[in-house]
């Protein structure tokens, strides 16, 4: 390995992206000083979302400080590069999407201003209204040139799943510019989206986080049967913070679906799960813990996740995974591969930043 590569790589930091009103055009500013994004969440979590200790020195909401998030959490541990992902996920979910549009602007200009220029260790996720692929699709456009964008996020709760032809605008301006598509979820159950089950509305947090992978095996599984890999082959979606252990079952039941079942999806060259290797990344958190760890490195061989597989925290959220707890034991290869490798290819990322304290273009030991 390079020593000058990075080691390791947070694809999954959240944000609370800062004052939008300097950038937000005068006619939406007393609709958003009034409602905000103005869509509840109903799921009430008995240890809140962020955790208390991540309260910025200087005050503020967890995520709301770019310097005390680089001491707290990056030079902690030791992390090159954080992939920021802010607080707009539910815009894609609100009723008027000429506010959504205008909000989602916003943010993304503020993004820019307020985080990317603070640290070559910053790298940034841009916000879409996936609800109007038009309107997204410009918006890739207008910032998706950013040196320090480097994905497209949208709410993993959606009207219609994610690989139905309305939404190919957003991934035919991402292929172009060379963005991967990520998905997050949080907002199952909001606004225009639907029941965050098929069967409807669990009753609490606890029921309704447990069960939202389902939701990230619809999407992936409607992203490979209606072609979105053949007509964008050059696409990469990314499912963050929706669990890892489910994807081998998914894989093996479309495999044998597709074998009797292919007539119905004649544009398909190849397996589904060979189309899930080439274009579907999964990050860590939340990851699953089996009494026998033997058990989870037996998944990751099923998902190859030497190609697959990129680390993520969620901090500051309370089940943040700590980098240096998690993969004990797991080979050194492999492990390099999670902790940075895959990110590294993705988002471009092949040598560590230069900040005040590296060294010869490294991080300082």
């Amino acid at each position: 390995m390079d020593n000058n590569e990075p080691l390791l790589i947070d694809t999954d930091v959240h944000i609370q992206v800062g004052n939008i009103m300097p950038y937000l055009p005068k006619v939406w500013q007393s609709q958003w000083k009034t409602h905000g994004i103005g869509l509840g969440y109903m799921y009430h979590s008995p240890i809140r979302v962020s955790r208390s200790d991540a309260v910025p020195e200087r005050g503020g909401a967890p995520g709301s400080d770019p310097d005390f998030l680089i001491s707290d959490h990056m030079d902690r541990y030791g992390i090159d590069y954080a992939i920021l992902n802010g607080n707009a996920l539910a815009l894609s979910l609100h009723p008027d999407p000429d506010y959504a549009n205008a909000i989602i602007t916003a943010f993304n200009d503020c993004l820019v201003d307020t985080w990317l220029k603070v640290s070559p260790r910053f790298k940034g996720s841009m916000f879409v209204n996936a609800s109007d692929p038009a309107a997204a699709a410009k918006e890739i456009r207008r910032i998706g040139e950013h040196p320090d964008i480097v994905q497209i996020i949208m709410a993993s709760a959606t009207r219609m799943l994610y690989g139905q032809r309305f939404y190919h605008p957003i991934y035919e301006a991402a292929e172009q510019l060379g963005l991967p598509v990520a998905i997050h979820p949080g907002t199952e159950g909001v606004g225009v989206s639907g029941a965050p089950t098929p069967s409807g509305y669990p009753t609490r947090y606890m029921e309704w986080h447990n069960i939202l992978p389902t939701n990230y095996m619809a999407h992936i599984n409607s992203l490979v049967c209606e072609g979105v890999f053949e007509k964008f082959p050059r696409l990469t979606f990314v499912a963050i913070e929706g669990g890892v252990a489910w994807l081998p079952h998914l894989m093996w039941r479309m495999d044998k679906n597709y074998k009797a079942l292919r007539d119905s999806t004649p544009w398909l060259k190849r397996l589904p799960s060979e189309y899930i290797k080439a274009h579907i990344r999964l990050t860590t958190q939340p990851i699953e813990e089996p009494d026998d760890p033997n058990h989870f490195l037996q998944i990751c061989r099923m998902i190859d996740a030497e190609k697959t597989l990129m680390f993520s925290s969620d901090y500051p959220h309370w089940d943040n995974d700590n980098p240096n707890m998690i993969f004990r034991g797991m080979d050194k290869g492999l492990k390099h591969r999670i902790m940075a490798g895959t990110a590294a290819d993705l988002y471009g990322l092949a040598r560590r930043p230069i900040y005040p304290g590296t060294v010869s273009g490294g991080m300082s030991e």
